[in-house]
């Protein structure tokens, strides 16, 4: 309450270094700005826009506001060391007023670094300036990168080589290698300044290190491994989540506290933000598709029948209001382990031990995390064991649980065989620090299916799949099956989607019927793999299959476009066996199959 509500501020910070350019991220960037300025949420029309363009010096623009006809001006600053703003007016502009200009700039940024040779990246400076032009206001600071910042301030080294990966340097390799980035971060936090990261690089870029300013801003990471416009696959994916995530209506200079009964206190708080004092969560930007979790912990005895817990928040909405948001939550009390067990929820469980396992992997390494999950549910099943079960308790007595916590094991599998945590010398450090950025943040609904995939069978699916139905006008979607390679024949057709990419999985005895029906060509060799668009043909099959797709796409809350990969059983085996790693009730790489797992588990707690 100390100043007016903030306005809404995007900063965008884009790379124009010769990988950018050659890739088509400057122009694919340009146009989807250009094409969104009307889903920026402008309401009071107070939005306002920068640019800051960045190789090895800093390009500003400055666009006038009318009445004055002239065109945006660049202005180049090539002071790395102490990056200063090379005029006071214009950088920072309104959005309503100065709409003709802006477009103006959009139209030509690409044409104006078309002959970029520069390979130099001064990301650091770059941000020291965006933060220096909106510090007093606040805002959000939009980074477009296509290689790894390599000069100034932030400065990053390639470290990622294969030795590394495979002589267990993997614990360094996920954590940051420059404390430019945190204490840069905790710096905008402290002004009301957010950070989002779009990460491009077909080479190594130290996801590790940069996904740091998302995290202690309450900003988000997103990760294009090997993108290029000129594949229209990627073009279309990062243009609608781009787009969605500008469309976003955010909060802004929110904080959250959370309060509880006596001799209730509030742990550790998980989640990308900053955690201001012990109990005081700051968010300079709050998204609206991430997920936030409290450990509370039980310091006295607690006789009364209930405890409450309040979360609340204060925000300023993206058109300027103040709001406090409450929720509270009455909880009864127990001295009954077996009511604590009936009562406990698999899914917040596992979004529990998914934020802790992210934190243990960046803090300890992947064995530490994994070692937390797998020792945490045995330690359940043992309780369990040991306190409520009274019967058939001898050393060959099966694994007993809860109806309600029935999954839990295998969505703690799930978990261990995640790409974040997975026990594996073949996953880039790159890959892995996404991964296990997702696993911090993504909502319990997403979570679940993002480390439990959903498995469709499609050559044989009930007749109300893929159709709408008449009185809702939802796409029926088939059954889910368990992820097992059982399930699979060799003429079939199935779909695997974890909600961040799709898999189209096709039989080597595929009927040519099926082929023609989906694809329109004669026969299986003619399928082409790997990252693809389905055509959409007139056959009733095709539109089915198709509806599906779409429908699986469509997620509310959620800006995530998934990309669609067509695996043939006879085709490219690293894409087989990248599909493959979805089956988590399998036997893979150096990971148990589901009944190795619960035999262990067994024998463990016995």
């Amino acid at each position: 309450m100390v100043r007016p509500p903030q306005p809404l501020v995007y900063v965008f910070l884009i790379d124009v270094s010769v990988n950018a350019v050659a890739s088509g991220l400057v122009a694919t960037t340009a146009r989807t700005i250009l094409e969104s300025l009307d889903r920026i949420p402008n309401k009071d029309k107070r939005t306002r826009l920068a640019f800051i363009c960045v190789n090895s010096s800093l390009h500003y623009f400055a666009v006038p506001p009318p009445p004055a006809a002239s065109e945006p001006t660049m202005l180049v600053v090539s002071d790395l060391d102490e990056p200063f703003l090379p005029v006071p007016h214009n950088l920072l502009v309104p959005l309503a007023e100065c709409r003709s200009g802006i477009e103006s700039l959009l139209n030509k940024l690409n044409d104006m670094f078309a002959n970029s040779t520069s390979t130099t990246n001064a990301m650091g400076p770059a941000l020291k300036a965006a933060h220096k032009l909106i510090g007093n206001v606040g805002g959000k600071i939009i980074c477009l990168m296509a290689s790894l910042p390599n000069v100034g301030p932030g400065k990053l080294e390639p470290r990622d080589d294969k030795k590394s990966l495979s002589a267990g340097a993997e614990k360094s390799l996920l954590q940051t290698q420059n404390s430019f980035y945190k204490s840069f971060a905790v710096e905008c936090s402290k002004s009301q300044v957010s950070i989002d990261m779009f990460l491009f690089s077909s080479q190594y870029q130290d996801v590790a290190s940069l996904s740091n300013l998302p995290r202690y801003t309450s900003g988000q990471t997103y990760f294009y491994p090997g993108w290029n416009a000129g594949r229209s696959e990627d073009a279309i994916k990062f243009a609608h989540e781009f787009s969605e995530h500008l469309s976003m209506e955010i909060a802004l200079e929110a904080v959250l506290r959370v309060r509880a009964s006596n001799g209730i206190r509030m742990n550790t708080f998980y989640g990308n933000f900053f955690t201001r004092s012990s109990d005081l969560c700051a968010f300079p930007s709050f998204p609206r598709d991430q997920s936030y979790c409290v450990e509370v912990a039980i310091d006295e005895t607690i006789s009364k029948p209930f405890v409450s817990l309040q979360a609340a928040v204060l925000h300023t909405t993206s058109n300027g209001e103040r709001r406090i948001r409450v929720m509270t939550l009455a909880i009864p009390t127990t001295s009954n382990l077996s009511d604590v067990y009936a009562s406990a929820d698999q899914i917040a469980l596992t979004s529990f031990y998914a934020q802790r396992a992210a934190e243990k992997a960046l803090s300890s390494g992947l064995q530490d995390a994994r070692d937390l999950v797998g020792g945490k549910l045995a330690e359940m099943l043992q309780t369990y064991r040991k306190e409520l079960m009274t019967s058939n308790v001898g050393a060959s007595a099966p694994l007993q649980f809860c109806a309600n916590l029935r999954l839990l094991p295998l969505l703690f599998l799930a978990l261990i065989k995640h790409v974040g945590l997975r026990k594996s010398a073949q996953i880039p450090s790159d890959l892995r620090s996404a991964a296990l950025d997702l696993l911090g943040t993504l909502p319990a609904k997403y979570l679940i299916q993002y480390i439990h995939a959903d498995f469709f069978c499609l050559h044989d699916m009930p007749e109300t799949a893929g159709r709408q139905d008449k009185e809702t006008g939802e796409i029926g979607l088939p059954p889910k099956m368990n992820l097992s390679s059982e399930r699979l024949e060799r003429h079939g057709l199935y779909l695997i989607d974890d909600g961040q990419t799709q898999f189209l999985w096709v039989g080597r005895d595929a009927v040519p019927q099926l082929i023609l029906d989906v694809w329109g060509l004669p026969a299986l060799e003619h399928v082409k793999t790997g990252k693809t668009t389905l055509p959409v043909l007139e056959t009733e099959f095709s539109q089915r299959v198709n509806a599906i797709i779409a429908k699986l796409r469509e997620k509310k809350g959620s800006t995530v476009w998934p990309n669609l990969y067509v695996v043939r059983e006879d085709g490219d085996p690293s894409l087989k066996l990248w599909a493959s790693t979805f089956l988590i009730e399998d036997r893979a790489d150096q990971g148990q199959s589901y009944m190795e797992f619960l035999t262990n588990l067994r024998e463990r707690i016995s």
